[in-house]
């Protein structure tokens, strides 16, 4: 008697779901030559951009590279992701923007994969937005901050090989600190109705940028999220999406999962916290997707 009935549709996608869990416990995931510095961005909220950015960062430290998490959202959920401290007292990315703390002060390091460091955020960063309008150089003081951290892990031969930012959603100077000291705008799009509608503001606010702060940027990576295959609302559009950004979307896109919402009530990213499931095995696709254009992207 079968132990697994792959002729139901159950049956069939746990055995998908073994097949792709056995292919990444043998896949490699390439350093790329540089570092690659993400800011995860999406004026809309809801769309997975904290979820997004911590189980990236995990699949990534899971598999050996050095990762770097910058929290720089005053909500804090991508330190509570990582079960990090976030309260009042402790040093935070608000320390460096504001009090010029160095980043490597601030870092704690994530329980659950030795390669994650985090910058956490604190409720004080709430008030910077005000405060950095009367800042010298308001706009790089992130950028400032991380080119000295990144130089000096380089220096000491422990390169950082991703960092990624998390944004609060909106456009405030919190998050164009995050594009300038970025290289790379990483979007996730939520596989809703109102998926495209802000996205044209998003991307002139990049062109801006890019033309005043920092040429260097660059849309490089969409990433397709709670993917209902069920609905044909879902199919449309990442049909719309990759129709519109074909070089930019990722292949992988990331189911609506139970365990993904779950894990940060646990104080986990769904990699730690059900690594066996469909949108931790999603996500950790996603990653070794960006980790093998980042071997073309610098080639």
């Amino acid at each position: 008697m079968a132990i697994l009935d792959e002729s139901t549709p159950l049956g069939a996608a746990i055995a998908r779901d073994n097949q792709r869990a056995a292919r990444l416990s043998r896949a490699t995931f390439p350093k790329p030559d540089s570092t690659r510095i993400f800011t995860v961005a999406n004026q809309k909220g809801g769309v997975g951009k904290t979820t997004t950015a911590v189980n990236l960062a995990a699949a990534l430290a899971k598999h050996g590279l050095e990762v770097l998490v910058i929290d720089s959202d005053p909500q804090g959920n991508a330190s509570t992701a990582l079960d990090i401290d976030h309260s009042t007292e402790v040093p935070s990315i608000y320390d460096v923007i504001i009090d010029d703390m160095d980043i490597a002060d601030t870092i704690a390091y994530c329980p659950e994969f030795e390669t994650l460091a985090v910058v956490p955020a604190t409720i004080d960063l709430a008030g910077a937005e005000i405060e950095l309008v009367s800042r010298v150089a308001r706009e790089q003081r992130l950028s400032v901050a991380l080119d000295a951290y990144l130089q000096k892990r380089e220096e000491e031969g422990s390169r950082v090989d991703y960092v990624f930012i998390d944004c609060p959603p909106s456009l405030g100077l919190l998050t164009v600190n995050a594009f300038v000291a970025a290289n790379e705008v990483l979007i996730p799009i939520q596989c809703e109705y109102y998926a495209l509608e802000g996205l044209s503001q998003l991307l002139s606010n990049i062109q801006l940028i890019q033309k005043h702060l920092n040429p260097a940027l660059e849309l490089s990576t969409i990433l397709l999220t709670m993917y209902d295959s069920r609905t044909n609302l879902s199919s449309q559009v990442a049909e719309d999406v990759r129709a519109h950004f074909p070089k930019q979307v990722l292949n992988t896109s990331i189911p609506r999962s139970v365990r993904i919402s779950e894990a940060p009530s646990f104080a986990q990213t769904v990699i730690a916290y059900e690594p066996s499931s469909s949108g931790a095995l999603s996500y950790r696709e996603a990653a070794q997707e960006i980790a093998q254009r980042g071997v073309k992207h610098s080639e």
